[in-house]
């Protein structure tokens, strides 16, 4: 069996659309913080998918954070958390 990915998790009700807006917001507040861990116990390392990707980080409000916000949401939706 492959590992599930961040989408897998959510479809299953293991991770809910909630928990993967709230790593996002730890993200956008401190992207040096490290892997997020969700109420299951599986953690995602979110910068290393940033830098992966062609992703550019907005610092600051608007219509730019909310494009960087949906593009981060697409990338780590595919990405294989760390199971508990």
């Amino acid at each position: 069996a492959r590992p599930s990915t961040l989408a897998d998790l959510r479809r299953a009700g293991i991770i809910s659309s909630q928990e993967i807006v709230a790593a996002i917001d730890a993200y956008m507040r401190d992207p040096a913080a490290g892997p997020y861990r969700f109420p299951s116990g599986h953690s995602l390392d979110i910068a290393p998918i940033v830098k992966a990707s062609a992703l550019d980080r907005v610092e600051r409000a608007g219509p730019q954070e909310k494009t960087f916000r949906n593009g981060l949401a697409i990338a780590i939706m595919a990405a294989h958390p760390t199971p508990p």
